[in-house]
């Protein structure tokens, strides 16, 4: 009997036989991966340059998220946060100045990141899109680079959102309503608050729907050829006409990588004859998303579930598409 999993720690060849393949990462980027721990016990908290307020902390953050989810889900198990860093800020205490860098100990030095994004994967929460297991996931973003730290405290900015990881590839699959990219607080009493706030908004059976429904719809290889072209032309395109058009947020080196993986994705390629449904295209779009930077990935993986609903709904309707026609 041989039977093949969608799982990216292992896969089922047959009853005797477990090929184990390494979990991949949901961003790339310029992002390493790091421990909740790490954040929480060696590094340093940014403050409000002119009174000295703490800012939230990166281990706040996630912490607050895991414990909002754990509440509304009565959730009883370990979460695990998945945890990228990117821009690392690096500094050294009063009495190391003057210290030649080669020489400094380690507990001389201070470190923070500008950047930082997880993901919290819920496994017992899980359903099938075309053949693919994927898991309810929630995770958010915190990038300092965006808050004035120069001046007094102010409100802070968080991203936030619900959706769900495809398990296959750690593609993350977020819908419109499954994000929050201008959350504003000043305290982790309000973060809270909103975290809660988007979870109980999300529509997680809509989100569950709109996906079921693209895998049932696919494009031949000169419609794919054609699209491609389109969307290399689109960031050329005067103003006037691309206000007329789906606002496709997408950059070249990332179609790039949509045309090569159109090709060579072990998972989402064109069948043989050429054609492809929407779920692998959406598919590899959210792979080329993850070589975005932290304080844009969420919204380009958003941007990508609009634009092949916004395709599908052409196709089902055959209707004429600028992007397809």
């Amino acid at each position: 009997m041989n039977l093949v999993l969608n799982n990216p720690i292992h896969q089922v060849i047959d009853e005797e036989e477990i090929i184990v393949f390494p979990k991949r990462n949901f961003i790339e980027a310029n992002t390493v991966e790091v421990e909740l721990d790490h954040l929480k016990s060696e590094c340093i908290i940014p403050v409000f340059a002119k009174d000295n307020e703490t800012t939230i902390s990166h281990f706040e953050f996630i912490k607050s998220t895991k414990e909002v989810v754990e509440e509304i889900l009565d959730y009883n198990g370990v979460l695990k946060p998945e945890i990228r860093v990117s821009h690392q800020i690096k500094g050294r205490i009063p009495s190391a100045v003057g210290k030649p860098a080669q020489d400094l100990l380690e507990h001389e030095k201070t470190l923070y990141y500008e950047r930082m994004a997880f993901v919290i994967e819920i496994p017992e929460r899980s359903e099938m899109i075309n053949g693919n297991i994927v898991n309810l996931a929630i995770g958010g973003v915190r990038a300092y680079n965006q808050e004035n730290l120069f001046s007094k405290k102010s409100v802070e900015k968080f991203k936030v959102f619900i959706g769900f990881q495809n398990t296959v590839c750690t593609n993350l699959c977020i819908s419109t309503d499954g994000l929050k990219h201008d959350i504003h607080v000043s305290s982790v009493l309000e973060l809270k608050a909103k975290i809660y706030e988007l979870i109980n908004s999300y529509d997680k059976k809509k989100h569950l729907q709109q996906m079921n429904e693209i895998s049932k719809f696919s494009i031949t290889e000169t419609q794919f050829a054609h699209l491609i072209g389109k969307m290399k032309l689109y960031s050329f395109l005067d103003k006037e006409t691309k206000s007329n058009l789906f606002q496709l947020n997408i950059n070249d080196n990332q179609i790039n990588s949509i045309i090569k993986n159109y090709h060579l994705d072990p998972n989402f390629a064109r069948f043989e004859n050429g054609t492809i449904n929407f779920w692998r295209l959406y598919n590899l779009f959210t792979e080329a998303a993850k070589s975005a930077y932290i304080d844009t990935n969420f919204e380009k993986n958003v941007n990508a579930f609009e634009f092949i609903n916004y395709l599908t709904n052409f196709i089902k309707n055959d209707t004429d598409n600028w992007f397809l026609h």
